[in-house]
């Protein structure tokens, strides 16, 4: 091969890159929530040490992105549709589907949304905390934000997926989680259903695995059940049955996962 023919191969092949490069998509899933989704390790606290001030609590959000790796994505061809994905997890502790709104935490999520993109929307934690006002919104209520949340979704060409809440610590009888969240499991997936989008039952399949895990397991190995002393953020221990440990949180976004892959299968 002479130069002229080495130069026109290079040439050649750095189109065919470019080509290559060009084409691929790079599809965002925005996780938009409550504390149990949220990502506290990434500057959550302004300025703050998260190892220091937060650690060992995890959002399954948190712990997403590794699921999301290309072998991975293989499985996830009926819902992805793209060649990559990031996953921008905008979830925060203490949000209802309204405060979300209200603070404008989806107005910066609407404004970049781009077709095809994917927004997973798990609420319900805070919406039902009657106690709490200035954060409590009635089933009603939280279908109508739910029905916001999709309906604006699908006007940029994106895929809204409902997941109902993942299930708490308690209550347990008989060696079996119950549901804690009364009826807006329920409510999220009649919302879903009358949109025709897709749900993933994270409270029913937090139930059904936890309660494979046992109590005993998930209490000081998924959730916030910590002895005094052993992280700096907590000195005094922790008795937490919400928030997860990254082992927890792991095992939640798993689920999450798995939903995902199921949903090819209706649901």
């Amino acid at each position: 091969m002479n130069n002229k023919e080495r130069i026109i191969l290079v040439i050649t092949l750095g189109l065919l890159a470019t080509s290559f490069l060009a084409k691929q998509e790079i599809v965002t899933i925005y996780l938009i929530g409550d504390s149990t989704v949220a990502d506290y390790s990434d500057n959550y606290d302004e300025g703050k040490d998260y190892m220091k001030t937060r650690y060992p609590v995890t959002g399954w959000g948190q712990v997403f992105q590794p699921f999301m790796a290309v072998d991975s994505l293989k499985k996830l061809k009926h819902i992805v549709r793209g060649d990559s994905v990031v996953v921008d997890d905008r979830a925060r502790g203490g949000r209802s589907t309204r405060t979300f709104f209200q603070e404008g935490r989806w107005r910066s999520v609407y404004d970049n949304l781009k077709k095809n993109d994917i927004v997973m929307m798990q609420f319900g934690h805070n919406d039902a905390a009657e106690h709490k006002p200035e954060r409590y919104v009635d089933i009603e209520g939280y279908k109508e934000f739910l029905r916001l949340y999709i309906t604006q979704t699908l006007q940029k060409g994106a895929i809204p997926i409902v997941i109902t809440p993942v299930n708490r610590n308690y209550p347990w009888k008989d060696g079996q989680l119950e549901n804690v969240h009364g009826d807006y499991p329920q409510a999220a997936k009649d919302v879903a259903k009358e949109y025709g989008v897709q749900v993933i039952d994270l409270t029913q399949r937090s139930i059904d695995a936890f309660t494979a895990k046992g109590k005993e397991y998930v209490t000081n190995n998924y959730f916030m059940n910590l002895p005094a002393g052993k992280y700096e953020a907590y000195p005094e221990g922790e008795s937490d049955n919400t928030h997860f440990q990254p082992e927890g949180a792991k095992a939640v976004a798993q689920l999450v996962f798995d939903g995902l892959k199921d949903l090819k299968k209706g649901g």
